[in-house]
């Protein structure tokens, strides 16, 4: 429990720090993927603040709380009352630093505690990034760097980058890796987005009644690609509201031991993707 609590006071300390910034935001998202054989549900709340603290420095911190459920649709599963809940609290704090007109470089730190019932402290993964941005212009840019995440549903660090062009004033493209969108506004109150992202976790399993088929897993862990359409509505200066719609491919979802290695797979298959949110911004 101290260690819990501990974790908690971490976490928020940020954010208590920094609660008269420039400007911050709420927002709630629920998500749902359902497959065949797998239907897995999110609902996350996550808070942002943002400070520009001279000419060249902008700090911005976010905390995500994550819910996830996931249903499992066929009976032959023995163990449906367990890996049915896990929870995830992330703490991203970014800084991004002005070289010159030209060049920037972000630092990106995101200790995050995925867990399934219980939160220990082995439950901490350190993720992050760090990437050079170069702005040819006012219409092209481009970034590239490194990042330690776990999108492939193991921990590892991987290359980054993107090309950013404003193709008019209304459109933006950005072509990369993780993840590549392009950006339409036809007025401002109406955004619609087409993205291609990578996406993965991994979760601490703490179940103490699996069959002996299972009882040498200890993590849990998903990935996938996803595209998605996305359609955002300015209701007024503060508020708006998100719809999502896509589809999921190449999904993984399966269990581990300690060393990383497969002990149980859910060959689990492709699906849709919907998810609804609100946002407050101030």
């Amino acid at each position: 429990m101290r260690i819990k609590i501990f974790t908690i006071l971490l976490f928020l300390f940020s954010i208590l720090k920094t609660s008269a910034q420039n400007s911050y935001s709420l927002d709630l998202n629920t998500k749902t993927a359902p497959t065949e054989k797998i239907t897995r549900n999110e609902t996350e709340v996550g808070f942002t603040v943002s400070k520009k603290i001279n000419s060249k420095n902008t700090v911005t911190n976010t905390v995500r709380y994550t819910k996830i459920g996931v249903n499992y649709e066929l009976e032959k599963y023995a163990f449906q009352d367990n890996f049915t809940d896990f929870l995830s609290i992330a703490n991203d704090l970014t800084i991004n630093h002005d070289i010159n007109e030209k060049t920037s470089f972000t630092l990106d730190i995101k200790p995050t505690i995925n867990f399934e019932k219980s939160m220990e402290f082995s439950d901490l993964q350190l993720l992050g990034a760090l990437k050079i941005n170069y702005k040819f212009n006012e219409s092209n840019s481009i970034s590239a760097g490194v990042q330690r995440s776990t999108i492939f549903g193991k921990t590892s660090v991987l290359p980054t980058f993107s090309y950013t062009q404003q193709i008019n004033q209304n459109t933006v493209a950005v072509i990369g890796f993780p993840s590549s969108i392009v950006s339409y506004s036809n007025n401002n109150r109406n955004t619609f987005s087409i993205k291609n992202d990578f996406q993965g976790a991994i979760y601490n399993l703490d179940s103490k009644d699996l069959d002996d088929n299972y009882n040498k897993a200890t993590k849990m862990t998903y990935s996938q690609m996803a595209t998605t359409f996305e359609y955002v509505r300015s209701i007024d200066t503060y508020w708006s509201i998100n719809f999502k719609g896509g589809y999921g491919f190449n999904n993984k979802f399966y269990l581990t031991d300690n060393a990383g290695n497969l002990t149980y797979n859910f060959n689990n298959n492709n699906g849709y993707i919907f998810n609804i949110g609100i946002k407050f911004k101030h």
